[in-house]
């Protein structure tokens, strides 16, 4: 029994197709058919119905299924326990950033990474804060800079980058500029722009304005901080963003904490517990590049 023949039942088995499977393995489809032949006799039965237009198990196939995934999860392991202590990180690392986001010391990191491992293939994806999660927890991302509430999310390793309180960022001649503290009552009846749905900052603000049964108007939403301050410059609405991010628009909008919103929106990097080897060794670097150059981010916590 050879490890190509399982990694070919299990391409098969998933994709119900030996023509797709072979697409997906680059081998013809003859060779897929001919090691799943050979498989079949080893093990003294047949693992697919071939009766029907689609490849299904049979109950001997549906058996060794999980075995066979189990038995290339541990033939990866190895390769990777080796990898590690050689310190010849391979494979691919697929890494989120949420939307919007531009934080330098991320990119320092990654470049560092690349140049100290350049056997791993890095794939860089842009989504919102809550799917970001959802992708990290389902193992389609091994590794996230997210938005959160609060707190980071639960059953995740985190690393929090900031954590700041929400201000309203209003033009100098805005009333609220000249008044000494404001809080979420003075914005009630004013148009609102700020982040989607999704983001932590955006989740901040809802649960606070939930938790005093106030609902201000959402005016206009943005994806990027420049966009919210933007709109706000233009008289369009109070600008609802974290200390950071008003503080690069210092010069034309002026930031007032909002008094009762003691909560903080979070910017992390998240993962999975037991990340590998590629996983940690990108979070030295980033913990690294974050130590060196303190964030002021324009981006969406």
């Amino acid at each position: 029994m050879e490890l190509r023949q399982l990694e070919y039942f299990v391409a098969v088995a998933e994709e119900r197709s030996f023509t797709r499977a072979a697409e997906r393995v680059h081998i013809s489809q003859s060779g897929v058919s001919a090691q799943i032949r050979r498989l079949e006799r080893e093990l003294g039965a047949e693992l697919f119905d071939r009766s029907a237009r689609v490849a299904t198990l049979t109950v001997a196939g549906k058996a060794a299924l999980e075995h066979a995934r189990a038995a290339l999860a541990a033939a990866g392991a190895v390769g990777q326990a080796v990898g590690e202590v050689t310190d010849l990180i391979r494979g691919t690392l697929t890494v989120g950033m949420v939307l919007g986001c531009t934080v330098t010391p991320l990119f320092d990191a990654l470049a560092a990474f690349h140049r100290a491992h350049p056997g791993v293939e890095l794939s860089l994806l842009e989504d919102n804060s809550d799917k970001l999660v959802e992708g990290v927890r389902g193992g389609a991302l091994d590794l996230a800079l997210i938005g959160a509430a609060n707190a980071v999310p639960e059953g995740l390793e985190a690393l929090t980058i900031v954590s700041e309180r929400l201000v309203a960022a209003v033009p100098p001649g805005d009333p609220l500029a000249a008044r000494p503290r404001i809080t979420l009552s003075d914005l009630a009846d004013r148009p609102i722009v700020c982040m989607p749905h999704g983001t932590g900052l955006r989740a901040v603000f809802d649960e606070a304005c939930a938790a005093q049964g106030l609902r201000p108007p959402i005016a206009l939403r943005a994806g990027a901080a420049d966009a919210i301050a933007d709109l706000a410059v233009r008289g369009l609405g109070v600008a609802i963003l974290s200390e950071s991010m008003a503080a690069h628009h210092r010069d034309r909008l002026t930031a007032l904490l909002i008094d009762d919103v003691p909560a903080p929106a979070l910017l992390a990097l998240v993962w999975r517990e037991g990340g590998g080897p590629a996983v940690r060794a990108l979070l030295r670097q980033a913990r690294r590049a974050f130590s060196a150059r303190p964030v002021g981010v324009s981006a969406r916590p």
